[in-house]
């Protein structure tokens, strides 16, 4: 499979999901380059990790395509392509001759992904825009406010820039499945705003559920049937679905089934909790029961994390640890499953996909590329270019 990606920024990671499952990426980059290189922290060694996580695996090809020859060459890769990415405004393709309609007279078989902030369409289209916007549109993280009284950008996790991609590459997969079912490309679109809302659905659901009468929406018979806040935050009275300390951090307990509730009681050798308090058999959090709640709480603080997620293990009853992410490598669910690719390899040290082939072995991705590093590799090895006329093309700038 081999994918044209022209981007900018935190959006090229659509195609770093493929090039992690062995996807050829030919990244054509302007002579400028791609200013991921310089943007956000860290800067290791003098480059960004978000360009050596966000660009591994993949090949750079300096065209400037406000030439002629520049264009030319970009439809001669598009011609042995299977898709194009274009991460970036829409428009920026197009605007160089470059469009879908231009790409489908030298490949019928092309799939032409956008990606971008607000998507091609609505008001916000041409907004300029960041990744934590997205999350803040999609109601996903809210203003602190600081001791001195100015709003600010709180700790969160970075929903859309990392969702919309996932989706890209998803819809660019199912493109190409159809493309070389039926001989026809497509073109499709993704909005990392559109990706935080779809990621934070049951919330927005939930609100929507909710404007329909009682009678016809309701909540769960552990509750009795009341129609508790939506998403999460209806949890946050939970007794049996809640975060306790440890005698050295937290865990997260959840046994809101009854089964679950009952094991847990049987095997820390109080039997009597269960009896007192059996709950209903499914989706039962004992929401409210600050009795219970004092008497979990003091349990908990009698072992470590790691000593309670043991015994959920043994007892079968769901108990997590709680991590942060500088804890988290250190948890040894993440040391088996996801271990570090080194920095030897690819500049920093950075997370592997986390999709695990279970009979194909799957090669580690190349460190991220230099500005054009492989400008002449893939003219020759791709396009069959020979030294004349690579050079031809850097006579005129087509090049850089």
């Amino acid at each position: 499979m081999r994918i044209i990606e022209s981007s900018m920024l935190g959006p090229g990671a659509i195609s770093t999901h493929l090039a992690d499952l062995g996807a050829e990426v030919i990244k054509v980059e302007s002579p400028q380059g791609d200013y991921i290189r310089e943007m956000t922290w860290p800067i290791v060694e003098g480059v960004s990790l978000m360009h050596l996580h966000i660009s591994r695996g993949k090949r750079s090809i300096v065209l400037d395509l406000r030439t002629p020859e520049g264009v030319e060459a970009y439809l001669d890769l598009v011609r042995g392509a299977d898709a194009v990415i274009e991460a970036m405004r829409p428009g920026g393709l197009e605007r160089r001759g470059l469009g879908y309609e231009r790409l489908r007279e030298v490949n019928p078989r092309i799939v032409f992904c956008t990606i971008s902030g607000y998507g091609m369409t609505g008001p916000y289209a041409d907004l300029p825009s960041h990744g934590i916007a997205y999350d803040a549109w999609a109601g996903l993280v809210q203003p602190e406010v600081t001791d001195d009284g100015y709003c600010a950008i709180p700790e969160h996790p970075s929903v859309g820039i990392h969702a919309g991609p996932i989706f890209g590459a998803l819809g660019v997969l199912a493109g190409i499945v159809r493309a070389r079912s039926t001989g026809e490309g497509c073109r499709l679109e993704v909005a990392q705003s559109d990706a935080a809302a779809a990621m934070d659905w049951l919330r927005s659901e939930t609100w929507k559920a909710y404007e329909r009468p009682e009678e016809e929406v309701t909540g769960n018979a552990a509750d009795g049937f009341e129609r508790r806040a939506p998403g999460t935050a209806g949890m946050r009275d939970g007794v049996r679905y809640q975060f306790y300390e440890t005698s050295d951090g937290h865990i997260l307990f959840m046994a809101s089934e009854r089964e679950f509730w009952e094991n847990f009681c049987e095997a820390i050798g109080r039997p009597d909790l269960f009896a007192t308090h059996p709950g209903s058999r499914y989706a039962d959090h004992a929401r409210g029961d600050t009795e219970l709640r004092s008497i979990l709480a003091g349990i908990f603080r009698e072992r470590s994390t790691a000593e309670w997620v043991e015994l959920g293990s043994r007892a079968n009853t769901p108990i997590a640890p709680v991590n942060t992410p500088r804890t988290i490598a250190e948890d040894p669910q993440f040391v088996d499953r996801l271990p570090w690719i080194p920095a030897v390899r690819v500049g920093a040290d950075q997370l592997p996909s986390p999709i695990r082939f279970l009979d194909v072995e799957v090669d580690l991705p190349e460190r991220a590329p230099t500005v054009g590093q492989h400008t002449d590799e893939v003219l020759r090895d791709v396009l069959g270019y020979d030294d004349a006329r690579i050079a031809a093309l850097r006579q005129v700038g087509a090049l850089g």
